[in-house]
């Protein structure tokens, strides 16, 4: 891992528990009984199509709370929120999975997956092969790579894994050394991420500064800070194909008419 121990951060405190609770699982849990599980799983989505598509495309994230904000939506309904917001536009699904400081599991992914047509990716802190053959076996159609929190040789080998057995990861960025860190091992679908998962602090101009050092041949989210339809289209003109929002949509009374709203260009607007 790249990110320094003991630094007393969210991000550190968030990997120790996540590290402590994998290693549990895996106990309980074998790679091979789950390799049995990934036979079983249902047909991928195409994950990267859904995000490559004219206009704005939404990957629009289900999560009951969060590190900086607290307790987002209560209660959480992931099975009533991913219907409505496939019906209001969204693209595809991130479902958090992750419990003791976003408050989901694997089973709101389950069940938001199984009550929509929307491709599904796996939102939380992978950094074990095990935890790719779970996010398979549970029918995620991809996953999330944090690069900040990956060595290189893990990087690309989570990243390889997950081709293998079919799923194109999307691989989180935050600055220019971390880009370039993706790049270097092949990623096809780049996030870069608003937020310092250090700090916390949020700024779409970190979209901006590494739009243009993104291949045209890879899919480019934005992720975190988006709130506007003319977000959206600015980060678009500036090369993006795909925009995360999470935060903005679960605080909203209505989810689904928020999304509707980035979706739709204000009277007068473009």
């Amino acid at each position: 891992m790249s990110a320094e121990a003991n630094t007393g951060t969210i991000l550190e405190r968030i990997l120790e528990a996540r590290r402590a609770e994998v290693e549990h699982r895996k106990r309980v849990l074998p790679e091979t009984a789950l390799k049995y599980g990934v036979k079983a799983a249902t047909s991928l989505r195409n994950f990267s199509a859904a995000l490559e598509r004219d206009g704005l495309n939404i990957l629009a994230e289900l999560k009951p709370a969060s590190p900086s904000r607290g307790v987002l939506r209560d209660p959480f309904d992931p099975v009533a929120l991913a219907q409505s917001l496939e019906s209001a536009g969204a693209s595809a699904l991130s479902v958090l999975t992750e419990g003791e400081f976003f408050r989901s599991s694997l089973k709101n992914l389950r069940d938001a997956r199984k009550a929509v047509e929307l491709p599904v990716l796996r939102k939380d802190f992978i950094f074990d092969p095990w935890q790719v053959w779970e996010t398979r076996a549970n029918d995620a159609d991809s996953f999330l790579l944090i690069v900040c929190i990956l060595e290189d040789g893990l990087l690309r080998d989570l990243l390889l894994l997950g081709r293998e057995i079919g799923m194109e990861p999307l691989v989180e960025v935050h600055t220019s050394g971390e880009l370039d860190r993706a790049l270097a091992v092949g990623a096809r679908i780049i996030g870069v991420n608003n937020r310092d998962l250090k700090t916390l602090s949020v700024t779409t101009e970190t979209s901006f500064e590494l739009a243009s050092r993104i291949p045209e041949e890879c899919i480019a989210v934005s992720e975190s800070g988006l709130r506007t339809h003319d977000d959206l289209r600015k980060l678009r003109t500036a090369g993006f194909d795909a925009f995360l929002v999470g935060t903005h949509l679960m605080l909203a009374p209505d989810p689904a008419a928020a999304l509707s709203a980035l979706l739709t260009p204000a009277p007068g607007g473009k």
